[in-house]
């Protein structure tokens, strides 16, 4: 494993930083401060920078109008996102796309993959909030009728259902097998209710009821589920990455100007000591984080080898759930007042932080995972 990126994955980061450069963090206040804040939809205007940078198309195919590139390279790009706190559901939208494009129909990939490499078509996934235990049960189901399929179920939680074109609802079929629905938002049968997120952000409760799928709109291969789950879950991590390293440099800033008795608080040991173990989980978060996102890419493992991506993946998902709560509470506390100022930013990447970290799942979940990883391979070593 090489962990030097390659040109193509540092001009992505590059192209991404540029494009975010001018996000302001703190653009949308918290709702839970000022009620009615947050707009429904996402930032367009900042969406179709993205386009123009040919960062949305990031993980297509060139035929489709994509760049060809991997999960490391939307991880970079990602990870740009979070230092800003971006609204744009960039994580969602890619990881369904190379979702189709690795298992869905023909038919479906014509009709979805251009529109989505350029942004015209927005997707999302209605499949956040379980990476607590692996594999989580299924809220939707899917049953066969004619040549098609029909869907029934509640899913909670849905991010930018309210203004994407097509949500991605995996179901199951009753049979202990997941498949994954490509939905439009205003298909006969679905029906949207509001629900608000940790950080503020409009989220949806998808109720669906008898809603027709087409047999061309439903990827029935198992591994679909598996990869759409495993590259939101590690672009979750790079997000939390992303955040805390912002938040850290902020703190670094803040403490080097602040004075008490003459001095810089940053010259203060208890101060620097709570700022190196920062950086540590950030380090940490960051080494997981690639390891994960190359094993989705390189998928391998097996009896006899390494453990499987879930065992990385597991990894990065408890240093970052863990790493992003430890650096943005040890940041509202060094910042002293300003940390729970709301006229500062710090606020905003906290809110963040928090539901970032409910996303990811707790960490004690993680290790269970881990430990049963490993001792199935004990067992076939």
């Amino acid at each position: 494993m090489d962990f030097t990126f390659t040109e193509e994955q540092q001009a992505a980061a590059e192209a991404a930083k540029a494009v975010f450069a001018g996000v302001a963090p703190d653009g949308v206040p918290s709702p839970a401060l000022t009620p009615g804040a947050v707009a429904d939809d996402f930032d367009r205007p900042l969406w179709a920078r993205l386009a123009a940078s040919d960062l949305i198309g990031l993980a297509l195919a060139e035929e489709y109008g994509g760049a060809g590139l991997d999960a490391i390279a939307l991880c970079l790009v990602l990870r740009e996102a979070a230092k800003r706190l971006a609204r744009v559901p960039l994580l969602e939208h890619c990881a369904t796309a190379a979702v189709v494009q690795a298992h869905g129909s023909p038919e479906l990939a014509r009709a979805l993959l251009p529109g989505a490499a350029t942004g015209s078509l927005v997707l999302t996934a209605a499949a956040h909030g379980r990476s607590g235990h692996d594999p989580a049960p299924l809220a939707v189901g899917a049953r066969r009728e004619g040549t098609g399929w029909i869907l029934d179920g509640v899913q909670t939680a849905v991010p930018w259902a309210h203004a994407a074109d097509w949500i991605a609802v995996p179901a199951h079929t009753g049979a202990g097998n997941a498949v994954l629905a490509l939905v439009p938002r205003d298909a006969e049968g679905l029906a949207l209710a509001d629900q608000y997120s940790t950080s503020g952000e409009l989220l949806a409760e998808l109720s669906l009821d008898g809603v027709r799928v087409p047999a061309a709109r439903l990827i029935a291969a198992p591994a679909a589920w598996e990869r759409l789950h495993r590259l939101l879950t590690v672009g979750t991590c790079a997000l939390a990455l992303g955040l805390g390293t912002a938040v850290l440099a902020m703190t670094g800033e803040y403490t080097g100007k602040r004075e008490q008795f003459g001095f810089p608080v940053a010259t203060f040991q208890a101060v620097a000591v709570q700022a190196a173990d920062r950086y540590i989980d950030l380090r940490a978060m960051e080494a997981t984080l690639w390891q994960a996102a190359w094993r989705i890419d390189a998928a391998t493992g097996g009896a006899g080898g390494p453990l499987p991506p879930a065992g990385d993946i597991a990894v990065a998902k408890i240093w970052a759930s863990e790493g992003v709560r430890r650096v943005v509470q040890t940041a509202q506390h060094l910042h002293g007042g300003f940390g729970a100022d709301t006229d500062y930013p710090l606020h905003r990447y906290h809110a963040w932080a928090k539901q970032l970290e409910l996303q990811l799942g707790p960490a004690a979940a993680h290790e269970e995972t881990l430990g049963d990883l490993l001792a199935a391979h004990a067992r076939t070593a």
